[in-house]
């Protein structure tokens, strides 16, 4: 983290931007609509694929950071692939037919509301890659976790 500016503005809007679709399915829950169970689903489908694409960032750092001179440990690849693990096995419940999506909502928007803290013990962010990922994160996982309160109002 060097201070370096390597974020564009079109790649700090289009970041942004990707809190939109949960924004949507939020909207969709609270008017009312008839849709209300499809945006919990693709609430949690969307927080899901966020979270494992995060996975892939820390993979593809780990992996470039051998050429700036400090490869990344195993633990940092290990790091890199629970996202989507932890993804998956919180889709088991409706598998199963058990209670879901709420608590996994709560559950995935607390792992992205935490997503940095690894971006931070990594080192391999650029600072105002880090500070995007800390706004995105918080609202993300904020959003992510509202849905999962408000999923028994729609079950």
């Amino acid at each position: 983290m060097d201070g370096q500016i390597s974020l564009s503005p079109a790649a700090r809007a289009l970041g942004y931007a990707g809190l939109l679709p949960q924004i949507i399915c939020l909207a969709l829950i609270l008017a009312g609509n008839e849709w209300r169970y499809v945006a919990l689903a693709g609430g949690f489908a969307y927080a899901a694929a966020i979270f494992s694409f995060l996975g892939g960032v820390w993979w593809g750092q780990a992996v470039t950071s051998a050429k700036d001179g400090r490869p990344a440990s195993t633990g940092a690849y290990v790091l890199a692939v629970l996202p989507s693990l932890m993804a998956v096995a919180l889709f088991l419940p409706w598998t199963f037919g058990w209670e879901w999506p709420g608590p996994a909502l709560v559950y995935l928007g607390a792992l992205i509301l935490g997503s940095p803290l690894v971006d931070r013990a990594l080192g391999f962010a650029a600072a105002d890659f880090l500070r995007l990922r800390w706004h995105l994160s918080l609202g993300l996982g904020a959003l992510t976790i509202v849905l999962g309160l408000a999923a028994p109002q729609v079950i």
